[in-house]
C-alpha cells in the first residue's frame, strides 16, 4: 500500500482505495475489522489509563461482533449514537456473501434507511442487484479500559513476540468480580513470563513468596501472628489429608464424612468387626471411621472410640463462635489424639471476610501442638476446579515432617497453582492498609499433650532420606540435586501457558490430552495402545508412581529397584512400607540393568514389580538401546513380573540418530500373548522436561491390565492437572510432533546445550579429582569423589544449625554431600541417593548463572580440601 500512495495523491484515488485494506493478522479480519482491531491494540499502548477511545464504525459485521471486538480487549463499551447510511454503490459485498456461505456468521444490512429488521449479506446482495437500496448501521462507540494498568501490561507482553496469542485473549466478563480476579492474574503471569527466562527453583513444601503471602493474609485480616515457616503447601486438601494420615499412620482415625471421598478404599473397609474371621486388622492398615459434621455427635464418637487422629470440618453455624473448636481441642488433648481441622468451606478470599470463630480464637491463643489447620483454596471467582492447599501448624517437628512428606510423595506443588492464588493474596494485601499496631500477645500452651507420634517407618525414612537442603539452613544454595529444568523456556511454551489462561469457554475437545499422549508414546517409544488402554494423569509422575507402589503392596508384591535408580522413588517406596529388593547393576555397562542380573534377582522374588528408568536412566544419564530394553522385557515376562518403565527423565537425548530410539511394539505384542497373564508393562512419564518448562507439571501413566486399573482407582486422591495445563500440553504436543517447528527446534537446541554443559562439568570434575561416568542424555550425571575419600576435614557449621559445634569428619561417598554444601553452598546427591556405591549425582539443567557458580564451587571444594 505504501508503494501505491504518494504524498500528492488525489482525493479520488484515495477514495478508490478506501474500501480495502490488507489482512492485519487478527481474528477480526474475517469480519473486515482487522484494521479496527489493530487500532485498538496500538491505542492501548499509547492511551492514558483514564483515556477514552472513540470509534465511528460501520455496522455491517453486526452490532454484537463490533461490541465484542472492544470487550475482548478489556474495554467497557458505551454506544453513544447510531444511525443508518446507504451502502456505497462501488463496494462489492460478494466477499461477505462468500463468508456467510462458509460460516455460521451473518452480516447485518437493512432494506433502505427506514428498514428496521436486519438482513444478511446474501439477501442484501440480491436486493441490491435487483435495484434496491441497501443500508447499514453507523455507530459511535466510547471505549474505556477496565483495570487499565493491568491491561496495558498484558498487551505489552503480547507485543513482544506473542502476537499470535492475541486472538485467543478474551477480557470480556459479565461479572465484575471475575474480571477483578482474572485480569490482575493475567497481568501478573505476563510479567513473570516476560521477566523470567525460566521458572526458578522453589522449596518442595511451597514457594517462599506464596507462603509469605498466606501468612501475611492471616496476619493482616485475621490478626494471627504466624509467618511463612508455619505454612506447608500441598497440591490439594485431599492430598494434604491423605499424606498426613500416612505420616502419622494411626491405627484408628475418625474423618469427617465430607472428607473421605478421596481416601484409599482400603482404609474405609478395614474396620475390625467382631465375630468375623478377619477381626484383627493388619498393623500397617489405617482404619478410617466416617463421622458426622456436628460437633456434639463428633465429640461423643471420639470419647467412645478414642481414635489416634481426627480429621474434620465444622458446620457453618458452628464456626460463628470458637466454642465447638475449643471443645474439639479439649477432647482430643484429653485422649491424646491429633486433630486436623479443615476450614476450607469457611475461608474467604475477600477484603471483607466474614467473622470466623476458629481464626478469631487463633488470634488470641496459640494453636496447640496436637492440632493443625488444613485449608483447601477453591473459592476463586474463575476456576472452580483450580486448587492449592496449605497446612498451618505451630509445632516445628510437625512442620518439618509435613514438608519432607510432601517432598517424598509429591515432589512439589505446581507453580501455576501457587501463582494464581498468590496473585489473589497479593491483591488483597495491597488493598489492606498496613496495621501499625503490634499483634496481641497470645497465651502460651500450658503443656504439650501426649499424643501419637509419627509412624516409625515414616520417621526412619524422613531421617535417612536425602532430601532438599532448605534455604533456612544455608542461604544462597545452588541446587544440583533436583530433577527440574531451569534453562530458558522457549517462547512457544510461554505462549501456550499464557494462552491457556487467556482463553475462555474452552471446548472439552481442546483440553482432551489423551489422543496427543497416545500419539506421543506410540511415536517415541512404539508403545502399543488399544481400546482397553487406560490413561491416568496427575500433577507429577511421582504421585502416580506412589499409586503404583500402593497397588504393588495391595497385591502382596515386591518392588525391585536396579542399583542406580531415582533415590526419591526408593524413599517413597520405603515410606509407604513396600517390600523392596535392590537388583545389582553392571559397572562395565555404566551401572545399567542387564538380562543376566535381572534373571538372578527375579528367581528369588514372588510377585515382582520391576522399575526401569528409560530410555534415559536417572541418575546416570545413560541410555537403554531398543535391543537392551526388549531383552529386559522378555526376561521379566518369563517370571510374570510387572514392569514400570519410567520415561520421566527422557526426551533430551544428545545424539538421537546415533542411539536409534525405541520401538517396543512388536516385542510387547508378542509377550502379551504369552502364557504368563501376570506380566504387564506400565508406562510412566512426565512432560516438564520434554516441554522444557517446570511450570508444566504433567504426569501420566498408561496400562492395559483391567485388574490393575481397578486397584489403581481404589486410591483416588490424586491431584489432577488443571484444564489450563491440559490445554497447553495438548497444544505443545501437537507442535512437537511436527518435527520441524519452534518447539522441536528448541528441544534440539536445549539438548545440544545440555551436552555442552555435561562436557564442561565433566572437565571440571575430572580436574578436581572425580571419576565421571559420561551421560548420553537427560539432565544429570554421576561421578566418584576418588581424590577425597578418607580425607579428614574440619567443617564449620552455622550457629543456628543442628550441629552447633565445628566437627571433623572423615569423607566418604555419603557425607561428602554435607561437606560440599557446608563449605561451598553447592547441593548434590550422594551415593545413598543414587544407590551406586561410590557415585554421587550432579544435575546440570540449572540457570546459567547458577551453573557457572556451581563449577566454581567444585573448584573451591578442591582448594578447601587442599588447604
Amino acid at each position: 500500500m505504501s508503494k501505491l500512495i504518494t504524498e500528492n495523491a488525489s482525493e479520488e484515488f484515495l477514495y478508490s482505495l478506501s474500501n480495502y485494506c490488507a489482512l492485519q493478522g487478527f481474528v477480526e479480519d474475517q469480519f473486515g475489522l482487522g484494521l479496527i482491531a489493530r487500532a485498538v491494540e496500538e491505542g492501548i499502548a499509547v492511551i492514558k489509563p483514564t483515556g477514552i477511545m472513540i470509534f465511528n464504525m460501520g455496522g455491517r459485521p453486526g452490532q454484537a461482533v463490533c461490541k465484542r471486538l472492544f470487550e475482548r480487549h478489556g474495554f467497557h463499551v458505551n454506544k453513544l449514537w447510531q444511525t443508518k447510511i446507504i451502502q456505497a454503490a462501488d463496494t462489492d459485498i460478494s466477499a461477505l456473501v462468500e463468508i456467510e456461505n462458509n460460516s455460521p456468521h451473518r452480516f447485518e444490512f437493512f432494506m433502505g434507511l427506514t428498514g428496521d429488521q436486519p438482513i444478511c449479506a446474501r439477501t442484501a446482495w440480491a436486493y441490491g442487484k435487483a435495484g434496491g437500496r441497501i443500508a447499514h448501521a453507523l455507530s459511535v462507540y466510547s471505549c474505556q479500559l477496565r483495570q487499565p494498568n493491568q491491561v496495558k501490561k498484558i498487551f505489552e507482553f503480547l507485543r513482544n513476540g506473542f502476537h499470535e496469542v492475541s486472538d485467543s485473549l478474551d477480557l470480556s466478563f459479565e461479572d465484575d468480580s471475575v474480571a477483578d480476579e482474572k485480569i490482575p492474574f493475567l497481568a501478573y503471569l505476563a510479567n513473570e513470563l516476560k521477566g523470567n527466562s525460566c521458572f526458578p527453583y522453589e522449596p518442595p513444601a511451597g514457594s517462599v513468596h506464596f507462603c509469605d503471602l498466606v501468612a501475611g493474609f492471616l496476619r493482616a485480616y485475621h490478626h494471627i501472628p504466624v509467618n511463612s515457616q508455619n505454612v506447608v503447601i500441598f497440591p490439594s486438601r485431599a492430598v494434604a489429608i491423605e499424606h498426613s494420615l500416612q505420616l502419622l499412620s494411626p491405627r484408628l482415625a475418625i474423618v469427617d464424612e465430607h472428607l473421605t471421598r478421596h481416601l484409599p478404599r482400603q482404609w474405609l473397609t478395614s474396620l475390625a468387626i467382631e465375630g468375623t474371621e478377619s477381626d484383627e486388622p493388619s498393623n500397617d492398615t489405617i482404619t478410617v471411621i466416617e463421622a458426622p459434621r456436628q460437633s456434639d455427635l463428633l465429640v461423643e464418637l471420639i470419647k467412645k472410640l478414642r481414635p489416634q487422629m481426627v480429621v474434620t470440618g465444622l458446620a457453618q453455624f458452628e464456626t460463628v463462635t470458637s466454642s465447638a473448636f475449643v471443645q474439639l481441642l479439649d477432647i482430643t488433648r484429653e485422649i491424646g489424639s491429633c486433630l486436623f481441622l479443615d476450614i476450607s468451606d469457611q475461608f474467604e478470599l475477600s477484603s471483607l471476610p466474614s467473622s470466623n470463630g476458629i481464626l478469631k480464637y487463633l488470634s488470641g491463643n496459640p494453636l496447640p501442638s496436637h492440632a493443625a489447620i488444613i485449608c483447601g483454596l477453591v473459592k476463586n471467582q474463575v476456576y472452580s476446579d483450580l486448587e492449592v492447599a496449605f497446612v498451618i501448624s505451630e509445632e516445628e517437628d510437625v512442620l518439618k515432617a509435613l514438608s519432607k512428606t510432601v517432598e517424598i510423595l509429591e515432589g512439589s506443588t505446581s507453580p501455576i497453582r501457587q501463582y494464581y492464588y498468590g496473585c489473589i493474596f497479593h491483591e488483597l494485601l495491597a488493598f489492606q492498609l498496613a496495621d501499625r499496631h503490634l499483634l496481641a500477645q497470645r497465651e502460651r500452651e500450658k503443656a504439650k499433650p501426649d499424643v501419637l507420634g509419627f509412624a516409625s517407618s515414616a520417621t526412619l525414612v524422613l531421617n535417612n532420606s536425602e532430601l532438599s537442603i532448605s534455604e533456612a539452613e544455608k542461604s544462597s544454595l545452588i541446587h544440583m540435586d533436583v530433577d527440574q529444568f531451569f534453562l530458558p523456556s522457549p517462547s512457544t511454551v510461554k505462549a501456550a501457558i499464557f494462552e491457556s489462561f487467556a482463553r475462555q469457554n474452552m471446548a472439552e475437545s481442546e483440553i482432551d490430552v489423551t489422543p496427543s499422549i497416545k500419539h506421543f508414546i506410540e511415536n517415541n517409544y512404539g508403545f502399543p495402545t488399544n481400546n482397553r488402554t487406560e490413561f491416568v494423569y496427575a500433577d507429577s509422575s511421582r504421585a502416580l508412581f506412589n499409586r503404583l507402589i500402593l497397588c504393588c503392596i495391595r497385591e502382596g508384591g515386591t518392588f525391585c529397584f536396579p542399583a542406580g535408580s531415582d533415590g526419591n522413588y526408593v524413599s517413597a517406596a520405603k515410606f509407604l512400607k513396600a517390600n523392596i529388593v535392590s537388583i545389582p547393576t553392571d559397572p562395565q555397562k555404566g551401572h545399567k540393568l542387564t538380562e543376566k542380573l535381572l534373571t538372578g534377582a527375579l528367581k528369588t522374588v514372588k510377585k515382582p514389580w520391576v522399575y526401569i528408568s528409560g530410555p534415559t536412566v536417572n541418575p546416570t544419564g545413560l541410555l537403554y538401546s531398543n535391543k537392551e530394553m526388549n531383552n529386559l522385557l522378555t526376561t521379566s515376562a518369563k517370571f510374570g513380573a510387572k514392569v514400570v518403565v519410567d520415561s520421566s527423565f527422557s526426551g533430551l537425548e544428545f545424539d538421537v540418530e546415533g542411539w536409534g530410539g525405541w520401538n517396543l511394539g512388536n516385542t510387547l505384542s508378542s509377550l502379551h500373548s504369552s502364557d504368563n497373564p501376570s506380566f504387564g508393562v506400565i508406562l510412566l512419564g512426565e512432560l516438564s522436561l520434554k516441554l522444557l518448562s517446570r511450570a508444566l507439571k504433567f504426569g501420566f501413566v498408561v496400562f492395559n491390565d483391567p485388574l490393575l486399573v481397578d486397584a489403581f482407582y481404589s486410591f483416588p486422591g490424586l491431584s489432577k492437572p488443571h484444564s489450563t495445563i491440559r490445554y497447553a500440553i495438548r497444544k505443545l504436543l501437537g507442535s512437537k510432533e511436527h518435527k520441524a517447528g519452534d518447539l522441536a527446534d528448541a528441544v534440539k537446541e536445549q539438548a545440544r546445550k545440555l551436552e555442552c554443559r555435561s562436557k564442561r562439568l565433566k572437565e571440571t570434575l575430572e580436574k578436581c579429582g572425580w571419576d565421571v561416568l559420561d551421560p548420553l542424555g537427560g539432565v544429570s550425571m554421576t561421578a566418584k569423589p576418588s581424590a577425597y575419600l578418607n580425607k579428614v576435614v574440619k567443617i564449620k557449621y552455622p550457629p543456628n544449625s543442628s550441629a552447633d559445634v565445628d566437627s571433623e569428619v572423615k569423607l566418604d561417598d555419603c557425607n561428602i554431600r554435607e561437606a560440599i554444601a557446608q563449605t561451598t553452598g553447592l547441593c548434590i546427591n550422594s551415593s545413598s541417593w543414587t544407590g551406586i556405591p561410590g557415585y554421587c549425582r550432579f544435575t546440570f539443567a540449572s540457570e546459567e548463572g547458577d551453573f557457572e557458580r556451581a563449577l566454581d564451587c567444585i573448584a573451591k571444594f578442591k582448594d578447601f580440601i587442599g588447604n
